[in-house]
């Protein structure tokens, strides 16, 4: 499909509006296959040049399986992950070109099969060994850090030292932690912040950008050419690190869970004092402390023996008479040069720039998907811009961070608050996603597709694993997708891993977020097999609108699709509208306003050809019924 981007929505060849859907292909592309990356394995953790990512998000083998399923479902968009330490976990310009090689293979068989994809280097909290996944480990030692000695430290809270049980909301507490924090500021701000920091004779904050850019480059240069690749993801949930933080001695964030030090504590910390950290639980009111530990009373430090700690060696802070950490320049972060500093002005939209500019160097025709910290409004490129996609992330969040479900209790992410009401929560989520989207075109001047939007499987210890029962599941999606449908957004559903169990979900840090398991039955004639609350995921949507889209909702418990648009006098092919045939097992009625249509049961669309009598048309899908029961 050749696909093109302008101020509001994707346009194909003909010009018609495309609605997409797809996954995030795939949640364990987080972590290698050789060894074991899985986030509850210890065993060679550190030893994180001699890795393999080769197989993620399958083996090559089963990549016909695995495609042919999400196909089948009509999720036929692919936010294709990669990562930086996969493309080069040997050292700095070292790059795996069997992994290249591998990714190359997949992408073309992807297009092959009719898939659009757009890359995604994912990076969650830095790296793998902050707490996430992302950046190789030589980014970390190349600024002085010893890796080994986070957990000690509390430079990081990383499921493979810390052990089971490992609570599911604290890998993206580390952001604040000591050795996270720390690299995101030198990467975005490390000019300002870091001056006198050199990584092999470059200042840190070119160093790690160079880098970064020069691997996804590797990327690019192979999939230039495929029609089916339309463009490149910036960089998954950027984050300010300690720029912008107005208070180092607070916190600046509401998610606090565990052992949570401030800005102070940690940098002291992290040079072998001994500190009183807070413990802190979330639970509907927020973040509460429930109590204190004494930390490092081992008096280990963070750093490699010859080198200092960056924010002490730039005058941030110091040791004074009594042994105790003092600050020495409490806006050192929130200023440079007496000017307030702003993240996504100052850092994050530079950083946009120059990668959007280097990725079209080499593909020109290339969109650049991009978005701000999760939470925030898409950032700002300015003008003379053009070719973005606004790509951000919503998720349900109070199902995400409890793992309940509850059809009165909802989160408004843009207003900051609590919901109430099965109806008030469907509004607002509805909304939620329609602002974002008028934001993305505002701000961006492009289209949105949500990039990540999904749930978590394992609620109630996992209890529709035993009894197959995902009404839960299917509810909770359902409200989510439906206000995609409303808001009449594209979406990338978070998240299709071919290796999730029922034991350790998608192996990393304690998520179970995959639409398919393996645990739940494996079937290669039979595709939906694996497949969880594929009642509420496999739904019917119009691909290919000839004109835009003003209406469209889906009713799950009675299978009732509507769909309103108004047509293009420009625009001469049909619309088209995928019908599952799950949805429909003995087929389906049409009702319309006007005009005709055809039934391709081949690829499981319906084909509409509007007259040009009235300005819009409306076509409702209604399943018909089954034999009657004797």
């Amino acid at each position: 499909m050749t696909l093109r981007a302008d101020e509001s929505w994707f346009r194909d060849e003909a010009g018609r509006t495309l609605l997409l859907r797809g996954v995030n292909l795939g949640g364990d592309t987080k972590v290698p296959v050789v060894p074991d990356g899985a986030t509850h394995l210890a065993q060679g953790f550190f030893d994180h040049r001699m890795v393999s990512f080769v197989g993620r998000p399958f083996p090559l083998s089963e990549a016909v399986e695995h495609l042919s399923r999400l196909k089948s479902w009509g999720l036929t968009l692919l936010r294709f992950l990669v990562t930086w330490e996969a493309i080069e976990h040997a050292g700095p310009g070292l790059y795996d070109t069997e992994y290249l090689d591998y990714v190359e293979q997949v992408v073309q068989l992807a297009g092959d099969m009719g898939f659009t994809v757009f890359v995604d280097p994912h990076q969650d909290v830095w790296s793998r060994f902050t707490g996430g996944d992302g950046a190789p480990g030589w980014t970390l030692e190349a600024v002085g850090f010893d890796m080994t000695r986070f957990a000690e430290t509390c430079a990081a809270i990383v499921h493979q030292t810390h052990g089971d049980p490992f609570s599911h909301v604290i890998w993206p507490t580390n952001a604040s932690r000591l050795a996270s924090a720390t690299m995101f500021t030198l990467f975005f701000g490390g000019n300002d912040f870091a001056p006198h920091l050199l990584v092999e004779g470059e200042p840190v904050q070119e160093y790690l950008q160079r880098h970064y850019v020069d691997a996804v480059l590797q990327v690019v240069r192979r999939l230039k050419g495929k029609p089916c690749v339309v463009g490149y993801d910036t960089f998954n949930e950027p984050s300010h690190g300690y720029i912008g933080w107005k208070d180092l001695i607070a916190h600046d964030s509401l998610l606090r869970v565990d052992l949570q030090p401030t800005p102070l504590q940690s940098v002291a910390l992290g040079d072998g004092l001994e500190q009183e950290v807070g413990v802190w639980g979330m639970g509907l009111g927020g973040a509460r402390q429930q109590g204190h530990r004494r930390l490092n009373t081992g008096h280990v430090r963070a750093w490699k023996e010859d080198r200092p700690c960056i924010w002490r060696d730039h005058g941030v802070w110091t040791v004074n008479s009594e042994g105790l950490p003092q600050l020495l320049i409490p806006d050192y972060f929130s200023r440079v040069d007496g000017r307030a500093v702003d993240f996504e002005r100052d850092y994050l939209v530079p950083f946009i720039r120059r990668y959007a500019n280097a990725v079209r160097a080499v593909d020109p025709e290339a969109l650049i998907f991009t978005e701000g910290e999760p939470q925030a409004l898409p950032p700002l490129v300015g003008e003379g811009c053009s070719g973005f996609v606004s790509a951000p992330h919503w998720y349900d969040v109070v199902q995400l961070l409890l793992k309940r479900s509850s059809p009165w209790l909802g989160y408004d992410a843009v207003r900051n608050r609590i919901i109430l009401g099965p109806r008030a929560v469907r509004r607002s989520f509805a909304w939620q996603l329609a602002a974002i989207r008028q934001s993305g075109t505002e701000r961006l001047h492009g289209p949105t597709v949500v990039g990540e939007i999904g749930i978590t499987f394992d609620l109630r210890g996992g209890r529709a694993f035993r009894t197959g029962d995902y009404r839960e599941q299917e509810a909770l999606m359902d409200r989510s997708l439906c206000a995609v449908e409303d808001s009449l957004c594209s979406a990338t559903i978070w998240n299709y891993t071919a290796s999730n169990t029922n034991e350790r979900g998608d192996g990393w840090n304690g998520e179970d977020l995959s639409i398919w398991s393996a645990d739940q039955g494996r079937d290669t004639r039979v595709l939906d097999r694996g497949g969880r609350a594929l009642r509420a995921i496999v739904r019917p949507y119009p691909v290919a609108t000839a004109g835009e889209p003003l209406q469209l909702s889906f009713d799950m418990r009675h299978r009732v699709l509507r769909f309103t648009f108004r047509h293009d006098p420009g625009v001469i092919e049909p619309t088209e509208i995928f019908v599952p045939p799950s949805q429909y097992p003995f087929g389906y009625r049409v009702w319309m306003t006007d005009g005709t249509f055809l039934k391709d049961d081949v690829r499981h669309m319906l084909t509409y050809r509007h007259t040009l009598g009235r300005p819009t048309h409306t076509i409702v899908i209604h399943p018909r019924r089954g034999p009657a029961k004797r």
